[in-house]
């Protein structure tokens, strides 16, 4: 059965051979764990219970976890042991079940879902770098509570050089609508733990300020100042990053605080912004395969 679960279109037949996400038709998990270094709205005090799958849809020069996106480190995980994780990390105390980077894997996660939202008690969060298709989202109407999506580009011309993720600016934001529209505006416990909703990652890169100023405009217009933004510093040039012009560096404290002037002036009301010392890897998981 051809793959076109995700805006690549490969149409691979991932029974026989892998997508141009490098994934197979199995499922294949890197890291089970309670995360302490989300949005305290999904951490909480507790932790959330975060899945890291293997592969990835994008291929991000600077990603911080290239050795399970780009190098697909992971094991496989048939849906049972999968839906068994998910129960066990509720039980440690988990607010929520966070699945990063989920979308190379929607068709194989959705019966997983299926069998296990029911009696889960607890959110699932869908963690994406937002380049998805509306057709697939619709499929996770009713089996994911909270949208956890990046917006990472609004040129496409950066999209490709950085992510070689056509159209990327338009998959996303027809993405961030879909999901909107699925679980509608913010709602919360009363320890202040996201139960319904979605927030907004734009992590900030190097010499692309007016690329992030961009995005956050379109933001503002469309959702209004009520959205949950959560504005990020921690750019490592790591993996690819170092052999590509403009991005073999760290963000300078000018360029941060330039975007985080324009931020202010629109007037997000909820959003959430990192200290500079965050950008460091010390953040990355170990990627050791806990939690499997």
């Amino acid at each position: 059965m051809e793959c076109h679960a995700c805006p690549l279109e490969c149409g691979a037949d991932r029974t026989s051979s892998r997508g141009a996400c490098n994934a197979s038709e199995r499922i294949e998990v890197a890291l089970a764990q309670l995360h302490h270094w989300e949005e305290p709205p999904i951490s909480g005090t507790l932790g959330s219970g975060t899945i890291f799958f293997s592969h990835c849809n994008l291929h991000c020069r600077f990603c911080q976890n290239y050795d399970i996106s780009q190098l697909g480190s992971g094991v496989e995980m048939p849906p049972e042991r999968l839906s068994a994780v998910m129960f066990r990390l509720r039980d440690q105390g988990a607010h929520n079940i966070n699945l990063v980077s989920p979308t190379q894997y929607t068709n194989q996660l959705i019966p997983v879902l299926e069998m296990t939202v029911p009696r889960l008690g607890i959110p699932v969060v869908w963690n994406s770098n937002g380049y998805e298709k509306v057709e697939t989202l619709r499929r996770l109407e009713g089996l994911v509570q909270v949208y956890l999506p990046d917006f990472k580009y609004f040129s496409d011309e950066l999209a490709m050089a950085c992510s070689a993720a056509p159209g990327y600016s338009r998959f996303a934001t027809d993405a961030l609508l879909e999901m909107l529209r699925q679980v509608g505006q913010n709602r919360y416990d009363d320890n202040g733990i996201i139960k319904r909703g979605m927030i907004v990652r734009h992590l900030v890169l190097p010499g692309h300020v007016d690329d992030s100023i961009r995005v956050l405009g379109w933001l503002h217009e469309v959702f209004g100042p009520s959205l949950q933004v959560s504005l990020m510093v921690q750019y490592c040039p790591v993996y690819l990053a170092g052999k590509t012009p403009g991005l073999n560096r760290r963000l300078t404290v000018k360029e941060y605080e330039r975007v985080l002037r324009e931020f202010e002036r629109l007037g997000f009301e909820n959003g959430y912004c990192q200290d500079v010392s965050s950008a460091t890897s010390e953040y990355t998981p170990d990627f050791d395969g806990s939690g499997l």
